[in-house]
């Protein structure tokens, strides 16, 4: 029995990085991410987005990109999006926000929400251009989804947009 608790301290000892920390904890494996996870592939934490265009709502799958680095990157060298998913990018506070599509290879509706969470404006996204498009106004986030599909479900500047920023999200 002293034998065990002996090995079991040596190898306490052992697993122990010189600052104190185990090897496990310096150097954490990534948490492999579940299928009904609230965070996407790409590690960005799920929230639901819903447009309400006149008595229709549209719900997507969001990625939010809360971080500057997050929103630095965004869809970049994505090769699909589906119908009902969205990337959320919010600001801290309103402002005027401007976006381009480096190293984005898809068609994107760039839609700008006001402080009223009521979209500004929506501008196409054109797959690798460097010219921004800019929110008509104060925008409080902006919202991208496939190229085109806002044309295709009716959505338009005045339609109300829905989503939550958990509170632990660094906003």
């Amino acid at each position: 029995m002293v034998r065990l608790a002996a090995a079991l301290v040596g190898l306490a000892l052992a697993a122990c990085s010189p600052n104190g920390t185990s090897a496990q904890e310096a150097n954490p494996a990534p948490a492999p991410v579940a299928e009904n996870s609230d965070y996407s592939e790409a590690g960005l934490r799920l929230i639901d987005v819903t447009i309400v265009s006149g008595d229709t709502r549209h719900l997507f799958t969001t990625e939010l990109a809360a971080s500057q680095e997050e929103q630095a990157k965004g869809m970049m060298f994505r090769n699909e999006m589906g119908d009902d998913e969205g990337m959320l990018f919010p600001s801290y506070s309103p402002q005027f926000r401007s976006f381009w599509m480096k190293n984005t290879p898809l068609p994107l509706d760039i839609i700008f929400i006001g402080p009223n969470k009521r979209i500004t404006n929506i501008e196409a996204g054109v797959p690798y251009s460097l010219e921004s498009v800019t929110s008509r106004g104060m925008s409080i986030a902006v919202f991208e989804i496939r190229g085109g599909l806002s044309e295709e479900l009716g959505i338009a500047p005045g339609d109300l947009v829905e989503f939550e920023i958990p509170e632990d999200a660094g906003l």
